[in-house]
């Protein structure tokens, strides 16, 4: 973790131009957003699973193609012009230069297929499996005078720059809906994630012919930061097929094989699946089977996309969650900012971890802030069960027993008049947590409010449709205790004024971080670590928090003696 986000500043004294461009890169990103505002509008009267087949639907008719480093992009689309009309295209650079190419019907890709061909290679033998994702060949040599294509940005800014970026901000609220416009997946982002299933798909439709491959979680749960990886569910029999009625006729069933059990026959689909994947799918690589986890999965990695990809087989209740924080991400955004910003403080403080363990997820934190946001007064969220109670009859959703019915129409939900400041949501988020009665009282978004624990674990957080499991099962003692301390920690330094209000004789080439972003410092959590509370006993939260206040004071009379010298005294 230290490796990937580096290790912060606590002033900027004049960016190298490597930073600069790093940042600039940054807040193109974030300009970028505000052009997906109108796409993401679009979509906010349409439901879950209508936008979802929409998607798709996209991803069925576009293409994938690896691209020289330099080439014409006019001459590019104008090529492919020639087998149909191009609704959208853009490019982006993962272990080399790549285009998605989006046409407005799918006789475009089989003529564009008819004229592409199987490549000749020497020593080896070629898989002669036909995908929709290609390689371009330029004629010729490649010249430095073709113009490099504008490349849209897939991995998420740093630390460094999230710090300096937010430290420009006038107020705390502007500092997080900031973050969440530098953190969020793009709309090229979401059709490529789209399209890399649909991909697969096309493999796993060889035995399967009219099963679809569906991305889950983080990528169409609003939530998805750039970067995180795709989870996909291989649907066998419809997740959202409507259920058919039996009349009294004649009708028609499907011979099939039959298994020991629904597990097993899941391992056996995922077994060949992963094999195909692996000697046959172009550009997936490290392919692992993982099939005696509780979910069986086949976990391989996208070279061409750069995605890290978890495929399991008919999770409809994991798709149903998706739904789930999808609508409560829509209710309001103060929801999607506070969930962006909680998220980005657990990972840079090692709450959080891209390493299976005994951490605490972004699952799990994310239903803590609906969870909180169900305490306000007047509450910001309604309840799972207030949402199960607005359900139509197309709602109804029974799955393996649960009952994981919730309105779909967002416009049947009134939601109350709550107008708290995401400062104020922050700042007090932090201090509900950091007070929370874990070793008695469990979590309980469908009810919305404490229970009681029904097992001696750190952490219980009740599956929304799950009922009799605990999602947080996982984490152990010493993390929840990680994760308390900071929180009363950060609900400490944000009671301090000092932090509070950037100061206005800071220019903008030195602003030291305040608000938000001076809780991405380090320094904040100095001696919570496991290693450090073996070796000494930790001292009060507040010496250690009056401690980094000093060193802010100082480092800002450091930089403001560094400009009016040339020769500081020390």
């Amino acid at each position: 973790m230290a490796a990937s986000f580096g290790v912060c500043r606590l002033f900027y004294l004049g960016l190298e131009p490597q930073t600069q461009r790093r940042l600039a890169s940054t807040i193109s990103a974030i300009k970028a957003q505000t052009g997906n505002k109108t796409a993401r509008a679009a979509k906010e009267d349409k439901t879950f699973q209508a936008i979802q087949e929409e998607r798709r639907e996209q991803a069925e008719r576009s293409v994938l193609i690896s691209c020289p480093p330099r080439f014409s992009e006019k001459k590019f689309l104008d090529y492919l012009s020639k087998h149909g009309t191009i609704n959208k295209h853009f490019f982006y650079s993962s272990y080399g230069a790549y285009a998605v190419v989006e046409f407005s019907s799918k006789e475009s890709i089989a003529s564009l297929k008819e004229n592409t061909n199987i490549p000749a290679v020497e020593h080896e033998a070629a898989v002669p499996f036909k995908s929709r994702l290609l390689s371009l060949k330029w004629p010729g040599s490649q010249s430095n005078n073709q113009p490099v294509p504008n490349f849209q940005e897939q991995s998420p800014p740093s630390i460094g720059d999230i710090t300096q970026l937010l430290s420009e901000k006038d107020s705390v609220d502007e500092q997080l809906q900031c973050l969440t416009g530098a953190l969020q997946l793009t709309e090229e982002n979401i059709s490529l994630r789209f399209l890399v299933c649909s991909l697969l798909g096309d493999i796993a439709g060889a035995y399967f012919p009219e099963c679809i491959i569906r991305p889950f979680g983080s990528t169409v749960n609003s939530f998805g930061k750039l970067g995180c990886d795709v989870d996909m569910i291989l649907d066998l029999d419809g997740i959202y097929a409507t259920s058919q009625k039996k009349g009294s006729g004649l009708s028609l069933e499907y011979q099939v094989k039959r298994g020991a059990s629904e597990r097993a026959v899941t391992q056996s689909i995922l077994s060949v699946i992963g094999k195909c994947v692996d000697q046959f799918g172009p550009g997936c690589v490290g392919v692992q089977k993982i099939l005696q986890a509780r979910c069986p999965l086949v976990r391989f990695s996208h070279q061409p996309s750069g995605f890290q990809c978890d495929l399991t087989a008919n999770n409809r209740v994991a798709m149903k969650s998706s739904e789930l924080l999808f609508l409560y991400g829509q209710l309001d955004p103060r929801v999607r900012h506070l969930v962006f910003s909680v998220r980005c403080w657990a990972r840079v403080h090692n709450i959080t971890s891209s390493i299976p363990g005994a951490w605490i997820t972004n699952f799990t934190l994310t239903v803590m802030v609906v969870f909180f946001l169900q305490q306000r007064n007047p509450p910001i969220l309604p309840t799972l069960d207030q949402l199960k109670d607005l359900a139509g009859p197309s709602d109804k959703c029974v799955i393996e027993g649960n009952d994981c019915t919730i309105v779909s129409d967002l416009s049947k939900i009134t939601l109350q008049k709550n107008t708290d400041t995401l400062e104020k949501l922050l700042q007090e988020f932090f201090e509900f947590y950091g007070n929370f009665p874990f070793n008695k009282a469990s979590i309980n978004i469908r009810k919305g409010k404490e229970q009681t624990k029904p097992e001696t674990t750190a952490l219980y957080i009740q599956n929304p449709f799950e009922t009799t499991l605990n999602v947080s099962k996982n984490v152990n003692a010493t993390q929840l205790e990680r994760f308390v301390k900071l929180c009363q920690e950060s609900a400490w330094l944000l009671q301090k004024r000092e932090i509070l209000n950037r100061s206005s004789s800071q220019s903008a080439e030195s602003v030291l971080p305040w608000g938000f972003a001076a809780l991405l410092l380090p320094s904040v959590t100095s001696g919570t670590g496991v290693k450090s509370r073996r070796k000494r006993k930790l001292e009060p939260a507040s010496s250690r928090i009056k401690n980094l206040l000093d060193s802010l004071k100082i480092k800002g009379g450091e930089t403001v003696a560094k400009k009016g010298s040339t020769n500081p005294s020390r």
